[in-house]
């Protein structure tokens, strides 16, 4: 009896509907903390045809490891974790699992942007300590403001839809969009600094736009903007965000993405009562495990049946 081909998961579970597509396949997990060089030592193991990347990097060395390797699929949407030259200089198709994940994200900066304006959390905080602050606090209204939006893809364009249902003015910034709906005005990335009341990252990390939110950003936007970001930490200069918000500049930041991850203690964040932090599972919920798993599979067959090239 052949040996049946190797799909490695670098995480340490895979949703059962995902695992039933590949059931002509051995799945091989890496664990839920894979290192880098735990996933290169699994591909000299295994040697997999293909690769799909819950955690870690999957970078040239995985690459080389694994000689039989056709194909490298996200369990989600950003790719930034695989090194695409190396994949590419190979012939092994990279593919992300673009919508799957899109509502639970969107919902996350949803979310983060309504904990920031109504200050749930620090209020939270004084009401469990027999505090009664009615009198003194006020939130800010968000209907009317306006909201920037920069990267609008799937999960950019589903979270403009829900700030337009509230009433917010939604400007979006995405060079790569086509076909906007009516309720996105296109502009900028310098109009989106200087109009809008709250910012919403939602673009991919590359090269060009790494720390995309610097203290030149920063200081050109709305004394009090709200910054949110559910996409990826290094498009954020963390110290300059930190400086921006304790000078006031920035009024609130909602973050579930962060330069280094996992966050480790200390970090400069804690402590912050005007930074609201998750720890990036804009994308976990149950439907998306589901959709993601699915999503990762689908698009690895593929391209090992010659349908995605």
């Amino acid at each position: 009896m052949s040996k049946q081909p190797v799909f490695l998961v670098t995480g340490g579970d895979l949703a059962a509907q995902a695992l039933a597509l590949l059931q002509d396949h051995e799945v091989v997990y890496a664990g839920k903390t894979p290192s880098e060089d735990d996933i290169v030592a699994l591909c000299r193991q295994h040697d997999p045809v293909a690769i799909i990347v819950r955690y870690s990097r999957a970078g040239a060395a995985a690459r080389a490891a694994a000689p039989s390797q056709k194909a490298i699929t996200k369990h989600g949407s950003g790719t930034d974790p695989i090194d695409k030259v190396a994949a590419a200089a190979r012939g092994i198709r990279v593919v992300a699992a673009v919508g799957a994940n899109a509502a639970a994200v969107a919902e996350q900066a949803l979310a983060l942007l309504l904990a920031c304006a109504k200050s749930v959390v620090p209020l939270n905080t004084r009401m469990h300590a027999g505090h009664w602050d009615k009198a003194t606090h006020k939130s800010v209204e968000l209907d009317g403001r306006t909201v920037g939006v920069v990267g609008l893809g799937a999960i950019g364009l589903r979270f403009a839809r829900m700030a337009d249902a509230m009433g917010m003015r939604v400007l979006g910034f995405d060079p790569y969009a086509k076909d906007l709906p009516a309720c996105v005005e296109a502009v900028d990335l310098d109009t989106i600094w200087r109009e809008s009341d709250a910012v919403s990252l939602h673009c991919p990390l590359t090269a060009d736009n790494a720390r995309l939110v610097n203290a030149r950003t920063l200081a050109a936007c709305k004394p009090g903007v709200i910054l949110v970001n559910t996409a990826r930490g290094g498009l954020v200069d963390e110290a300059a965000l930190l400086e921006a918000v304790r000078s006031g500049q920035v009024s609130a930041a909602g973050l579930d993405s962060f330069a280094v991850e996992p966050m480790t203690a200390p970090h400069p964040f804690h402590g912050e009562p005007r930074i609201v932090l998750s720890p990036h599972i804009g994308g976990v919920t149950a439907d998306a495990y589901v959709k993601m798993g699915v999503a990762a599979a689908r698009n690895a067959l593929s391209v090992l049946q010659g349908d995605l090239r």
